[in-house]
C-alpha cells in the first residue's frame, strides 16, 4: 500500500507527503547505515493532523519513505529551489552525507520507484482535489512538512517555527494566505513567516491553481517546536499540544473558507 487516506466532508484535503517508515527490504539493504535511522523523515506530522477528519477534512498521508521517492518532487526531478537540494529519488541526505552504501539507483530503478509509489500517490490526489471541486466547487490542498530546526547545508540559522508557502501568492486566493497567516501571527510561542525559505514544493506549486478552483497551500513546521531533535522517534503528544492546537485552529478555518 502506497498511502492512506480517510474522506471528508468539506473542502479541505490534508496532506502529509514526508511522514512515511516504511523503506523495502531490497531498497534499505543498500542504505548507507546514518540513513537506516531515516534522519530526513518529517517526524509525526501525521500524527499533528490526526484529527483533521474529525473537522471534515480528507487526510491523505504517504506510507513510504522520501528515501525511496520523493512526493514533493515533479517526475522531471526539476530543483525547486536555488542551492543545495535533495532529487527525486535522493542520494545524499540534508547534511549532504550518501543515502547508499555502494552505488545509487539507475535511470530503470528510479522509473521503476515512479511507476510504483510516485504515480499512484499523485493519482491519488489528483483525483481527491478534482473529487472535491466537483462537489464543493473548490477545493483546498494543505500540505504538511516538517524539517530539523538547524540543517546549515539548506538555510543559514535556525528556521521559524511555522513556515507559510503560498508560491509568493500565485498557489491560492490572497485572502485564503491571508486567514492562514492571521492564526500564525496570533500563535502565541511560536515564530513564523510568510513565503521565506519554503515558498512550497512541488505539490504546492503543481495543484495550486486557484483560477481552475484549487488552492494549495504549504506548513513547513521547524521540529523543535513540538518535539525532541535528540531522540526523533519518539512521538510526545504533551509537548507538541501546542502545536496541534494551532493546526486544528488552521484545519477548522480551512474547512469553513469560501471563495469570494
Amino acid at each position: 500500500m502506497v498511502y492512506e487516506y480517510l474522506a471528508g466532508t468539506t473542502p479541505l484535503l490534508v496532506n502529509v507527503p514526508h511522514a512515511g517508515l516504511n523503506v523495502p527490504e531490497r531498497i534499505e539493504a543498500r542504505l548507507a547505515p546514518p540513513i537506516r535511522s531515516l534522519p530526513d523523515t518529517d517526524w509525526h506530522v501525521h500524527r499533528l493532523v490526526e484529527q483533521a477528519p474529525a473537522f471534515g477534512a480528507c487526510l491523505l498521508r504517504a506510507l513510504h519513505s522520501r528515501y525511496v521517492i520523493d512526493l514533493n518532487r515533479g517526475r522531471d526531478d526539476q530543483p525547486l529551489y536555488a542551492g543545495p537540494t535533495t532529487g527525486l529519488v535522493p542520494t545524499e541526505a540534508f547534511d549532504g552525507q550518501p543515502v547508499y552504501a555502494g552505488h545509487p539507483p539507475d535511470a530503470a530503478e528510479i522509473e521503476d520507484r515512479i511507476e510504483r509509489y510516485w504515480q499512484p500517490y499523485h493519482d491519488k490526489l489528483r483525483q481527491t482535489l478534482d473529487g472535491i471541486r466537483e462537489r464543493h466547487g473548490h477545493a483546498l490542498l494543505f500540505d504538511v512538512h516538517s524539517i530539523r530546526s538547524r540543517v546549515p547545508r539548506l538555510f543559514e540559522g535556525r528556521l521559524p517555527d511555522l513556515n507559510l508557502g503560498t508560491n509568493d501568492g500565485a498557489s491560492c486566493d490572497p485572502e485564503l494566505g491571508q486567514t492562514v497567516a492571521d492564526v500564525l501571527d496570533k500563535a502565541r510561542g511560536f515564530s513564523h513567516v510568510v513565503d521565506g525559505r519554503f515558498k512550497g514544493g512541488y505539490i504546492t506549486r503543481h495543484y495550486g491553481q486557484p483560477e481552475k478552483g484549487i488552492h494549495a497551500l504549504q506548513l513547513e513546521i521547524a521540529q523543535a517546536c513540538y518535539m525532541d531533535q535528540t531522540d526523533p522517534s519518539r512521538w510526545d503528544a504533551e509537548r507538541a499540544a501546542p502545536l496541534v492546537s494551532v493546526l486544528h485552529d488552521i484545519i477548522g478555518r480551512l474547512t469553513r473558507w469560501r471563495p469570494q
